[in-house]
């Protein structure tokens, strides 16, 4: 950035244009410009980098400067500033770092007030002040938004990548079976013709019939075997099948074995089926793993509609923003959705539901929300292995939730600052995004309740009031 010797003074007519110095006369505006330095910028130059001690306060006079906050290792616009206008000050009062990136978008002439002569101006003169304090509010209010959308698009976003990984599995078992459900129905289409052409009689093809249903009704009720029993039924099977030259009789042994045919069974059919009787046990084998197979696609499409559902009722997506719900639906649907992060892990949820609780008006993907959070939080402090607890029940006028882990708790140096807005001990990415000073939020904002904690070296209870009754008075507590 070109420095003070190639552009031009600053004069009170310039700060004259910027707003913080409305209320000063041209005698205190003055002394601002006496120790304000000027800098230019040309397009694309950075002007403030961001993430370091504010310098002073900024006077933009002409251009604009684009905004930039840290994603990680990216960078992302959020807006931009016009001249005339003045930034850095309320960093530069408390003496903490601009957090944000500005980059020149045209060409830019400012005046930078270094911080020492800033604060000292700046509090012995209180018209400015007043000004900054009031802008204190509206920037914090700002930044939390885009922070408090960053996290959502963090939660979103990890929301998702569980769907579609949850998603997957069921999916790909549908694929599959919809593949060998196709080679078996041409199976049972070829073993059909070979009946025709071996010109088995009306009334033996009518038996032939009878002995499938009997074996498909049969293998419908039949319990599973166990890998052992199911290991000896199925080499019985293919020894009586080779002694009738069949062929493929390591490949039709196991259906029928599955279904619980045997050799009575097997004698009943050779008798009616004759020289055709490899073609029927192919039918009825093939017919036995099309039933099989039309059962698991019912289960996986069944499991994808449950899952799609479950993200229906997780953001309550047809009953609008305000409902009356069921308290342990919220929880079911979150922890449903949490599946993934279960899975391949030694973790025990423990449910201890009151059933009995009435039903709350409820912002439900709202809340669904801190559910969310404070479940992750407990998986994730739980490591490979330990108990989650869900507990619900009254208090006085209210229903409160706890969600219980066994991990190793919060040390006692952050166990202060837990609630503080933006505050995080994970890395850029890692668990929902949505912090617990917004899940706070909305329990008390949005819902009038309460939200604490406990927590020692056998675990952590967050602790979470809802008013069964707009009107009643929340329970609060002094938890570390």
């Amino acid at each position: 950035m070109s420095a003070e010797s190639a552009t031009p003074a600053v004069t009170v007519a310039d700060l004259r244009l910027v707003d913080l110095f409305d209320d000063l006369d041209d005698h205190a505006l003055g002394e601002w410009a006496a120790v304000a330095q000027p800098r230019s910028a040309e397009p694309g130059e950075v002007v403030i980098p961001g993430d370091e001690p504010a310098q002073g306060l900024w006077c933009l006079l002409e251009g604009s400067l684009q905004t930039f906050v840290r994603d990680g290792e990216r960078l992302e616009p959020v807006g931009h500033q016009d001249a005339p206008t003045w930034i850095g000050a309320v960093p530069t009062l408390t003496e903490t770092p601009i957090t944000v990136r500005m980059v020149a978008l045209t060409a830019a002439r400012l005046a930078l007030i270094p911080a020492l002569e800033f604060r000292r101006l700046a509090l012995a003169q209180p018209a400015v002040h007043r000004k900054i304090m009031r802008q204190v509010r509206p920037v914090v209010a700002r930044f939390a938004a885009i922070q408090q959308n960053h996290e959502r698009l963090a939660a979103l976003g990890t929301m998702a990548a569980g769907l579609a990984h949850e998603l997957n599995n069921p999916a790909a078992a549908a694929r599959s079976s919809a593949v060998d459900l196709a080679e078996a129905l041409g199976m049972i289409g070829e073993a059909i013709r070979e009946f025709t052409d071996a010109g088995i009689e009306r009334e033996d093809a009518a038996r032939i019939s009878d002995l499938r249903e009997h074996a498909l009704k049969q293998c419908a009720e039949r319990d599973s075997l166990s890998a052992l029993d199911a290991a000896d039924a199925e080499d019985a099977m293919r020894d009586r099948l080779e002694d009738l030259d069949v062929p493929d009789a390591w490949r039709l042994a196991e259906p029928l074995a599955a279904a619980g045919l045997d050799g009575e069974w097997l004698e009943r059919l050779h008798a009616l089926a004759g020289p055709a009787t490899p073609a029927a046990i192919r039918w009825i084998a093939a017919s036995l793993g099309a039933q099989r197979l039309v059962s698991e696609l019912r289960e996986s499409t069944e499991r994808m509609s449950s899952l799609i559902g479950a993200v229906k009722t997780y953001a309550y997506m047809d009953r609008g923003g305000l409902v009356e719900a069921d308290v342990h639906e919220g929880l079911e649907t979150t922890l449903k959705i949490l599946s993934h992060k279960l899975k391949h892990k030694e973790i025990e949820i423990r449910r201890e539901y009151d059933r009995a609780l009435p039903p709350l008006t409820i912002y439900g993907s709202e809340l669904n929300q801190v559910w969310t959070n404070l479940l992750v939080n407990a998986i994730d402090a739980v490591g490979e292995r330990g108990t989650i607890t869900v507990r619900t029940r009254r208090d006085g006028e209210c229903i409160l939730v706890d969600i219980a882990d066994t991990g190793p708790g919060i040390p006692p140096d952050i166990r202060s600052r837990v609630f503080e807005p933006f505050f995080t001990t994970k890395d850029v990415g890692a668990g929902t995004g949505l912090g617990l000073d917004t899940a706070r939020r909305i329990v008390i904002e949005r819902h009038g309740g309460s939200m604490t904690f406990d927590t020692s070296e056998q675990g952590t209870t967050f602790h979470v009031w809802l008013r069964l009754h707009p009107s009643s008075p929340v329970r609060t507590e002094n938890h570390p």
